[in-house]
């Protein structure tokens, strides 16, 4: 079959989830309907071959690997199949992303209810699988409550629909036997609170629910069959909301009240304490005023009728028994609050010393024992000498903590048996659940025996054994579990011999915990992961090429630097940084992506794009040392013979127009002078050049600032040096361009020519160390290369102490406007589309820009995604096709959609290249956008 794939590549994209291990299968499969679907399992059946069944691979707990065949249904079995606003139900297959059924149902004012924090990814099938909650449960339920019917793939290969209360299906008839044989343990055991995820929902079986299957179904994590499509309940989202914030001296106070909030009708429920807070203002995240207090609640209200809400919303407050309550009405003021709560989720499991794992992340107790059990958690991590920072649904007592378990000593996995052990027992004297929303897998299976009695863990076989009798699907899980500490991921790799040799570079690639931020395709205003959006493929995300980079490190799947598989995966990387910024555990791609290339050509001749891009700007200033030189290069490089034969010798793909050279702008500028010069002998005067265009407009003296032009800006047409030295000598500064010779080492770096990088850096930083020690700023002009400065510089010499105040000292020609208080000239009725170079948005930050343009009067569309040309890759042979791919994505949509009256603004060298090959217009910097208009 042509949609089985066994390659070594492939069994590592799929050797991990979001989850703490790490299983190889022998084999993925991508079916395209549910006819290859059926035919797999049957081949499978007939050989024995164990399946396992993903969606996202977003779950935590370890359930979406295994040693078998793995079946992907996000890739091809996606579909909505219908949607009826009058029934409220949809009808999806297996891989529909929640997002796009949320998506599809807002046009009716409908909604799935519940809302995991994966929503942009995760699909309905790994949500029926896990039987997945988020915070909105608490208003409109569980994904089982929310399934019309299904249709279930069983072993035999035959779909079977399964609906509430029908007993004409074959094996239903065997579950009820089953269910009225054990009616008191299934009645005292199961569904004893709204949270009781673990193991099968067994009381859906019973004749007072109904005989209800579908439901039954939700939570048993394809270890029964494969769910193929599914007609899931839509619910129609209340026309009026509120949030209500509540302030308590702690969070087990906070936790305590929450029953007396419940009789109030929240959608959602959430709590959190002042470390979370203290996460978010660390990690530079805006943190509004809070009510008075050390733990917090927010609660959601929803109801039709704007008066009553807001009432029942004042009489919460009131029952609440808070500190302080805030009833917030105001969507913006809403969202800044929640905000917070998101911000502190996604930066619990990366704020600690040490790295945080899921394992034990979504325990559940009643929400009446919540405190109690907050208390016990908190003294049970402390005896353990472990550190986690607490969260979650406390309206439905759901836990979230990740927890510094020391998975890569030795003694890790007793370590960490040990603490989940005791954390189960801890659970069940609570009358809790191991899991709440999370499912069991590989995490917590083993646990089951501490809250089921032997009775209950015996039906669980006896179900096993109707539904699945050939173990077929999915073994290991919530039946005949392993130990929880087998195939932990970390541990196995510790002693391979290249995390011996590169350990810094091994813990990197292991930090990817697999939450597959990076597939999301539904999220606006991040750059992570422009390869995958463009492909689809899970070898071109960032979870893709660190799942290929661990196998790599493990040395068992995938050996060495120089392997096929590490090349396809790193092929399509666009070192954009968009993944340093936007995934949540802090992946940086492009670094690792250096760090291999460095590696792999150590020894071996380099392609002809490394000696000739990756050494661009020693050619540029080899040809800028002869007069003339750059416009004879022009000229010869006008010949279609010649820039034939010039694109074949550098690489370049014979589609990609040639850039132009010109003199160095920073040597004829009026304002140039040398570094020293600088320090030894201050403006004090403004500027004086012919250009009445650099007279200014301020008051006051702001001082020297020094413009370093970069080797872009400096020998490459497209940007206009004296547009810069224009607008910061209208905001009041003596603008001086650096004479010196500074390469910050950006071609070096991305071709993975590190030790060539280290000596351009030093270099550089003997000439602006002294610049920062006078406290005289320097404006970067390059996006990518003022990257350089303020992030790579401080991987490649982390040892070097003026790397630090060079950084502080660098600013981009925004922040240095921003600075000053500048009055932008107006803008007022221009659009601009804004195109933020890829670092700008990753690591600079494009916020004091946008504030600008905005100030100015300019209605301005910024576009999230990648150009596609970024540096070398996109004229590189081979990457042409996909750089376009890329700039369909956003980039070029957007500029049709603006107009041919819209500015086009970009900063970076490679964005306006873009502009100009693809779309034929001009892009401008944001020094000439404003140059243009100062008077």
């Amino acid at each position: 079959m042509d949609i089985l794939d066994s390659s070594p590549l492939a069994r590592a994209l799929y050797s991990s989830d979001a989850s703490i291990y790490r299983v190889v299968p022998t084999a993925i499969a991508r079916p395209r309907h549910i006819d290859e679907l059926s035919a797999l399992v049957t081949a499978a059946s007939q050989v024995g071959l164990p399946i396992t069944t993903r969606g996202a691979g977003t779950t935590c707990a370890g359930n979406a690997v295994g040693p078998g065949l793995v079946i992907d249904t996000s890739a091809h079995l996606n579909r909505i199949l219908s949607l009826d606003p009058q029934a409220r139900t949809a009808v999806v297959e297996p891989g529909v992303v929640q997002d796009w059924l949320q998506h599809a149902g807002a046009r009716h004012r409908l909604r799935f209810g519940p809302d995991p924090s994966t929503s942009t990814r995760c699909t309905i099938g790994g949500m029926i699988g896990n039987n997945a909650c988020g915070p909105r449960a608490l208003g409109y339920g569980r994904t089982g409550d929310n399934i019309v019917d299904l249709d279930l793939l069983t072993a035999d290969g035959h779909v079977t629909t399964l609906r509430r209360g029908d007993l004409t299906v074959p094996f239903a008839q065997r579950l009820v036997d089953l269910a009225d044989a054990n009616l008191a343990t299934i009645r005292t055991e199961f569904a004893t609170f709204s949270r009781q995820v673990s193991g099968y929902s067994l009381e859906w079986l019973l004749p007072e629910r109904g005989r209800n299957f579908p439901a039954f179904i939700a939570g048993t994590e394809a270890t029964l069959g494969i769910v193929t499509r599914a007609t899931v309940q839509l619910v129609r989202e209340a026309a009026y909301a509120v949030t209500v914030a509540l302030g308590y001296p702690s969070m087990p106070e906070a936790a305590d009240a929450v029953t007396a909030l419940l009789p109030f009708s929240p959608v959602a429920c959430e709590g959190f304490g002042r470390r979370i807070v203290d996460v978010v203002a660390r990690a530079g995240r805006p943190v509004p005023e809070l009510p008075r207090g050390d733990g917090w609640m927010f609660v959601e209200l929803r109801g039709d009728d704007e008066a009553e809400v807001a009432s029942r919303a004042q009489k919460l407050v009131a029952a609440s028994g808070c500190l302080e309550g805030w009833v917030v009405s105001d969507p913006g003021q809403a969202a800044a609050l929640w905000k917070i709560r998101a911000d502190g989720a996604g930066l619990a499991g990366v704020s600690l010393s040490k790295p945080a794992w899921a394992g034990w992340e979504d325990s559940a107790v009643p929400a009446n024992d919540l405190g109690a059990y907050l208390r016990d958690f908190e003294a049970l991590l402390d005896d353990h000498g472990l550190h986690g920072l607490p969260y979650g649904h406390f309206g439905e007592g759901c836990l979230h903590c990740r927890i510094d378990f020391p998975l890569e000593q030795p003694d890790g996995p007793r370590r960490y048996r040990s603490f989940v052990t005791e954390a189960a027992h801890l659970v069940a004297q609570h009358g809790g659940s191991v899991s709440g929303e999370h499912g069991d897998g590989r995490a917590r299976s083993a646990l089951l025996d501490s809250m089921y009695s032997p009775d209950a863990l015996e039906l669980f076989s006896k179900v096993k054994a109707i539904l699945d009798p050939d173990n077929l699907f999915n073994p290991g899980i919530l039946v005949n579990p392993a130990p929880v500490e087998a195939n932990i991921r970390t541990h196995e790799s510790a002693l391979s011999p290249m995390t011996i040799s590169h350990p810094e570079f091994a813990a990197d690639v292991h930090r990817c915990t697999g939450v597959g931020k990076c597939i999301a395709r539904t999220a606006p205003g991040g750059v992570m992961c422009p390869s995958y959006q463009a492909s689809g493929l899970e070898v071109d995300s960032t979870r893709g090429r660190a799942s290929v980079l661990k196998e790599m490190v493990n040395g068992t799947l995938i050996n060495g630097w120089d392997s096929p598989e590490v090349e396809r995966a790193l092929d399509l990387c666009m070192a954009c940084k968009g993944c340093a910024r936007d995934c949540p555990t802090g992946i940086d791609m492009a670094s690792y992506r250096s760090t291999v290339l460095d590696e792999k050509y150590r020894h071996r001749p380099r392609p002809r794009s490394h000696l000739t891009m990756g050494l661009l700007p020693r050619w540029e200033r080899l040809l800028n040392r002869v007069p003339g030189a750059p416009s004879l290069a022009n000229a010869v490089l006008s010949m279609p013979v010649f820039a034939r034969l010039a694109r074949w010798t550098a690489g370049v793909d014979q589609r990609r127009p040639l850039p132009r050279f010109q003199p160095s702008a920073r040597l004829a500028s009026p304002q140039a002078a040398p570094a020293k010069k600088i320090v030894a002998d201050p403006e004090t005067s403004p500027s004086s050049a012919a250009d009445s265009r650099f007279q200014t407009r301020c008051n006051h003296d702001k001082g020297d600032v020094v413009i370093w032009v970069d080797s872009f800006s400096d020998m490459l047409e497209g940007s206009d040096l004296s547009a810069v030295v224009a607008v910061l000598a209208d905001a009041g500064y003596h603008p001086r361009v650096l004479t010196d010779d500074v390469c910050c080492g950006l071609t070096w770096i991305t071709t993975g020519q590190l030790d060539g990088a280290r000596r351009r850096l030093r270099a550089g930083l003997d000439v602006l160390t002294p610049l920062s020690d006078a406290n005289v700023p320097v404006v970067g002009l390059e996006p990518s290369c003022t990257t350089v400065w303020r992030d790579d510089a401080l991987r490649l010499l982390p040892d070097d102490p003026r790397v630090r105040r060079v950084a502080l000292n660098m600013h981009t020609v925004a922040e240095m406007l921003e600075a000053a208080n500048w009055t932008p000239p107006s803008l007022a009725g221009h659009t601009i589309v804004a195109q933020p170079h890829c670092h700008h948005a990753s690591v600079l930050g494009f916020g004091p820009d946008k504030r600008l343009l905005e100030a100015a009067g300019a209605t301005v569309t910024v576009v999230s995604g990648c150009c596609g040309y970024a540096g070398n890759f996109g004229v590189e042979k081979g990457h042409y096709d996909f750089s376009v791919k890329v700039a369909h994505n956003d980039l070029l949509p957007a500029i049709e959609q603006a107009g041919p009256q819209a500015i086009i603004l970009a900063d970076g060298f490679s964005c306006r290249r873009q502009v100009s090959d693809l779309a034929g217009r001009r892009a401008l910097t944001l020094s000439e956008v404003f140059a243009s208009y100062v008077k």
